[in-house]
C-alpha cells in the first residue's frame, strides 16, 4: 500500500510536507483534494480527518496523520535514514519545536485571516490592519534569523521547522515581500537552491495566481 497525501498543491502545508518527503527520499501518492470546490468539507473527506484540514497523511498500514508539522515529524521518525532534520538533542528540538508552534499558532495563520475572506468569502479585500500584523510576524522571523545568526530557521542544520518557514515565507511574500528583510532574503535564497525546493515551485506559482486574481490593485 502507497503512503498516500492528501492535499493541494496551493496549500502551503501540503507544500511542506512534499519539501520534506523530497528530501528523505520517500515517494508520497498525493490525493488531490479541492479546496476550492470544498472537497475539505465533504462527507467522505472529514471520515478521513474530522478537523476538515489539509494535508493528511495516510502511511502504508493505514495509520493517519493529519498536521503538516507533525507529519513531518512522523516522516523522519519513519522514515529518515538518521535524525538530522529532527534530532533528539533535547535542547535542539526544542528551538525547532518552538518554529513549528509558533509557525503553526502565528506566521501561518496571519496570512490565512488574509486569504480566507479574500478567497473563500467573497473577495474581501485585506485591510491595513491584517497586513500590519502579517508584516510584524516577517520581522520577528527576521530577529529570529539575526540573533541566531544561524543558516537555517533552528540552527545551522536543516531541520523540519525549515520546510514549514519556507512555504510560509513564500507565500506570504504576495502580501509581504520578504526581499525587504535581508536575513530572510538570505535564508529563502540558501534554501531555494537546496533540490527539496523544486516540491514548492508550481503549488506557489498556482497558489499567487489564484489570490492575484482577487486582489484589487
Amino acid at each position: 500500500m502507497a503512503v498516500k497525501l492528501y492535499g493541494s498543491i496551493i496549500s502551503p502545508p501540503t507544500r511542506a510536507v512534499l519539501m520534506c518527503a523530497k528530501a528523505l527520499g520517500v515517494d508520497l501518492k498525493l490525493i488531490p483534494i479541492d479546496l476550492v470546490a470544498s472537497e475539505q468539507i465533504s462527507e467522505d473527506f472529514m471520515k478521513i480527518n474530522p478537523c476538515h484540514t489539509i494535508p493528511v497523511l495516510e502511511d502504508d498500514d493505514g495509520f493517519i496523520v493529519t498536521d503538516s508539522h507533525v507529519i513531518n515529524e512522523y516522516l523522519v521518525d519513519k522514515y529518515g535514514k538518521n535524525d538530522s532534520l529532527n534530532p533528539k538533542d533535547r535542547k535542539v528540538r526544542a528551538t525547532i519545536n518552538h518554529r513549528l508552534h509558533f509557525d503553526s499558532s502565528v506566521f501561518f495563520v496571519k496570512g490565512v485571516n488574509i486569504v480566507k475572506p479574500l478567497v473563500f468569502g467573497g473577495g474581501v479585500q485585506p485591510d491595513k490592519t491584517k497586513l500590519e500584523t502579517l508584516k510584524e510576524v516577517f520581522l520577528v522571523v527576521e530577529r529570529m534569523l539575526e540573533q541566531c545568526k544561524s543558516l537555517y530557521i533552528a540552527g545551522n542544520e536543516l531541520s523540519i521547522a525549515d520546510f514549514s518557514f519556507t512555504s510560509t515565507i513564500t507565500q506570504w511574500n504576495i502580501f509581504v515581500p520578504y526581499a525587504d528583510f535581508p536575513n530572510i532574503k538570505s535564508y529563502i535564497e540558501r534554501i531555494q537552491k537546496l533540490p527539496f525546493y523544486e516540491a514548492n515551485r508550481e503549488g506557489l506559482a498556482e497558489c499567487n495566481a489564484l489570490i492575484a486574481s482577487f486582489l484589487r490593485r
